[in-house]
């Protein structure tokens, strides 16, 4: 099962995905996909960890998301696929081998991602590269989850599979 988890940002998305790892099949391991730059970011962090149960295992994902996804059993929570496709912007994030290893996994994937589609047109080069990445990632997860939910302050929205 996989289920996709979208929305802005401070939407809510990853306390929702967090519910529904709480209530799926243990173990749970949380996928962190962001590097801690500033002191800012890391009280985001550090509020995120705090609300998580402490019985989850937290693995720190480097660039390569599809090797740390693949050797886990049980319960995964990655978080997020936006930080993922920012660290990775320079060499391109490897989508179709993540999509490959959560199309092959056993357990319950729950992938928290950032909705690009709905602000501001980038008005820079690489904030268009990194619209335009995390775009056609969200629609590769999309096309083989089994729910996609948009999540809008606080409230979620299943989004219907168009297949």
């Amino acid at each position: 099962m996989i289920t996709l988890v979208l929305g802005g940002t401070r939407s809510g998305k990853s306390a929702i995905a967090e519910r529904l790892a709480t209530d799926a099949v243990t173990p749970v391991t949380y996928v962190a996909t962001a590097g801690i730059e500033d002191p800012q970011f890391a009280a985001r962090v550090d509020a995120h960890r705090a609300r998580r149960p402490s019985v989850w295992t937290t693995v720190e994902s480097g660039p390569d998301l599809a090797a740390s996804v693949q050797a886990l059993s049980g319960t995964v929570v990655i978080d997020s696929l936006g930080a993922w496709v920012a660290r990775t912007i320079a060499d391109g994030a490897d989508v179709a081998e993540l999509c490959r290893v959560l199309g092959t996994r056993g357990g319950h994937t729950i992938v928290v991602s950032e909705e690009v589609g709905l602000g501001v047109h980038p008005p820079t080069a690489v904030g268009l590269r990194f619209a335009d990445r995390l775009g056609e990632c969200n629609r590769a997860v999309a096309e083989i989850a089994d729910r996609v939910l948009l999540v809008v302050a606080g409230r979620v929205l299943e989004l219907p599979d168009q297949r």
